[in-house]
């Protein structure tokens, strides 16, 4: 019987929300928020860029202009799985923020509504 490739793990970068405010102040990624747009609209972090998870297509991400691509959502789970679609789609995005808005609003960091 003839083995099955096994596809590789998927790799994962836990960003904290600090790493994430430092990264937007050196203008040094892109923050993709992949929440859904009433949910952006409420409370976002300033310079995110919606991508909704519920309409995601990992090819029709914007520009990053050659800097890495970092997922966030509400509490980590829709940007880890962001960075499974990217990941099976191909593409070697794998960073997202930690805890998402939420640990990003626990730790201080300023949001926009």
């Amino acid at each position: 019987m003839p083995e099955t490739p096994q596809r590789p793990a998927m790799v994962l970068k836990h960003l904290s929300p600090q790493e994430v405010a430092d990264l937007l102040a050196q203008d040094a990624i892109v923050l993709i928020d992949v929440r859904e747009s009433v949910e952006y609209a409420a409370a976002h972090i300033k310079g995110a860029k919606l991508v909704p998870l519920s309409t995601f297509d990992p090819q029709a991400l914007p520009n990053s202009g050659g800097k890495p691509i970092v997922f966030h959502c509400g509490i980590g789970a829709r940007s880890a799985k962001a960075v499974a679609v990217c990941q099976a789609a191909g593409l070697t995005l794998d960073s997202h923020l930690q805890g998402g808005i939420q640990a990003w609003v626990a730790a201080g960091l300023p949001i926009e509504a």
